[in-house]
């Protein structure tokens, strides 16, 4: 496996009765989240994060792949001691979760989303 950068294809205007600040004031997240070749653990955590990013980030992400097998210095730079882990480096403040990001709950937590259809 090697690094992937996925960027979503950028929303269509919505004409809706949202507000523009409510648009405006959404924020942009950069991840990067460090799996382990491809393993039946990486695809599910790649996965399940992929489908969060989807429903409460589209438009708003930027997630890279990090194959530490293949790229060992950057996990060792990053001080990655488990795989998979995932990196939330923007918005700030900077948050790791490690696990198969299964827990939906706690990924959202992690990376503060809020959720806007409850």
């Amino acid at each position: 496996m090697r690094e992937h950068n996925l960027k979503p294809k950028s929303e269509t205007k919505n004409s809706s009765t949202r507000s523009r600040k409510s648009i405006a004031s959404k924020k942009m997240y950069r991840l990067r989240l460090y799996v382990t070749g491809q393993t039946p653990r990486s695809a599910s955590s790649l996965q399940n994060l992929k489908n969060v990013c989807d429903e409460y980030l589209a438009g708003r992400f930027e997630l890279d792949v990090v194959d530490i097998y293949q790229q060992p210095e950057m996990a060792r730079e990053a001080q990655i001691i488990a795989a998979p882990t995932l990196i939330k480096m923007l918005p700030l403040p900077l948050r790791k979760l490690v696990g198969d990001l299964s827990n939906r709950k706690q990924v959202m937590i992690g990376l503060d989303i809020q959720d806007e259809k409850a």
